[in-house]
């Protein structure tokens, strides 16, 4: 049998094989593009949370308060308060504080502590008793100068307070270093609840008695 006796090959199934595997290419395509789209590749980022301007932020050891403040938008007016003024906090007893405790780093030696001294002396008699005492504190802080200024512009409200509290304490009490110890911790409880409730923020992290007189 002659070689043109042989049935010839058809060339149009190779043509259909490659265009079922071009179809199913775009087809797959387009499907993992949906897949995509669904998931929410091609719709914009959202971005997280803001970070807050008014919040203070650590001072790392060797830096300066003031200008880690001014870095994060500090104009040298009062730190973050959302009210002006030192007006007084609601009358009455110590009122809860609305805002957010700036706690103490877990390793404080890294970062800078920044001391301020209150000029004025709180005076104030002693419950059930003709005597008075008079003490003069100090604070300080690892974060930046907003939580200074912030003292500064709120000192009315910390003192009304201070003052209110220091006349409930008997004269006993404040004779031990148990007792002013905790008067200590009562100072810091204050300051910093005040500060939360006029600039969201506390951030003292310790009070110190400069003086401290019973009479």
């Amino acid at each position: 049998m002659s070689d043109d006796a042989k049935p010839k090959k058809k060339k149009g199934g190779g043509m259909k094989m490659i265009l079922l595997i071009a179809i199913a290419m775009v087809v797959g395509g387009a499907g993992a593009a949906g897949g995509l789209y669904a998931a929410g590749f091609f719709s914009p980022k959202k971005e997280g949370p803001k970070e807050d301007p008014n919040k203070p932020v650590l001072v790392l050891a060797g830096e300066s308060a003031e200008d880690v403040a001014k870095a994060h938008g500090y104009n040298g007016g009062e730190g973050g308060s959302h009210e002006g003024g030192g007006g007084h906090v609601a009358s009455g007893a110590h009122a809860p504080a609305k805002g957010i405790d700036l706690p103490t780093p877990a390793n404080p030696a890294a970062y800078q502590a920044t001391y301020f001294q209150l000029q004025t002396p709180f005076t104030s008699n002693m419950s059930d008793t003709d005597a008075f005492a008079q003490i003069s504190i100090a604070v300080s802080t690892y974060y930046d100068i907003r939580v200074v200024e912030a003292i500064k512009t709120h000192e009315m409200a910390i003192r009304s307070q201070v003052l209110m509290m220091l006349a409930e304490q008997p004269v006993e009490t404040l004779s031990t270093p148990e007792g002013k110890k905790a008067l200590q911790a009562k100072i810091k409880t204050i300051i910093n609840d005040i500060l939360k409730q006029k600039t969201r923020y506390g951030g003292v992290d310790n009070v110190y008695f400069t003086n401290f007189v019973i009479q």
